[in-house]
């Protein structure tokens, strides 16, 4: 069985590669939605009362990965220092600048998130380079896409703002659906991440911000 299907078969997905120096390859991994939520609900991690379920779950998957392909995992989770995961995605040369700030994935659009990454001791032939799925998107949704304006080209990312959005009543729809901003690109739009995906990462986003129960809202 190759690489992408040992992890296809985990709910996971090769979202990119590059190869650091002349001995190595990093093999960037990520949701292979919707069926990796399905992987996860169904977990221990996801039905122990411990914290960071999904960094578990990803630890433990990746992990295994990792050992059977003779290479060593990587997670966003592990530091600080923290791994450069957004500069290597980049150097992979399939996740790009949007209009509006946040990496965009050649296949899976602004949904893009990276579960983990496996160094490998083999330099692996890479895939033709593709280019950046907003040089052909004509309308650009993602730059109106949020009601307050905490996404527009040109301007920093305003958290407080999407947050104290996402807290009120009328931020239910961000709060339970994921960032419109990121659902309106439509290359995400393929990705059918189911509810309870969103509402998990929004709920994690939203954690100690005062009056929910509650980065970046992926």
């Amino acid at each position: 069985m190759s690489r992408d299907a040992e992890a296809c078969a985990q709910g996971l997905i090769v979202r990119g590669a590059f190869r650091p120096d002349g001995a190595t390859t990093v093999i960037l991994l990520g949701p292979d939605e919707p069926q990796f939520w399905h992987r996860f609900a169904a977990s221990p991690e996801a039905h122990r009362p411990a914290p960071d379920p999904l960094d578990r779950w990803s630890k433990r998957v990746i992990g295994a990965l990792a050992r059977a392909w003779g290479g060593r995992a990587t997670f966003p989770s592990d530091g600080p220092p923290y791994a450069p995961f957004l500069r290597w995605a980049r150097q992979s040369r399939r996740a790009f600048e949007s209009p509006i700030g946040l990496l965009v994935h050649d296949t899976a659009g602004l949904l893009i998130s990276y579960r983990g990454a496996v160094t490998l001791p083999a330099r692996l032939t890479l895939p033709p380079v593709r280019p950046s799925p907003c040089t052909v998107c004509a309308t650009r949704p993602c730059t109106t896409a949020c009601p307050v304006a905490a996404l527009r080209p040109g301007k920093p990312y305003d958290v407080a703002a999407c947050r104290a959005h996402i807290g009120r009543p009328e931020g239910r729809k961000c709060r339970t659906g994921g960032c419109l901003a990121r659902r309106a690109c439509p290359l995400s739009q393929q990705m059918h991440r189911p509810p309870a995906q969103a509402s998990f990462h929004m709920d994690a986003f939203m954690k100690d911000w005062p009056g929910t129960d509650g980065g970046d809202p992926a």
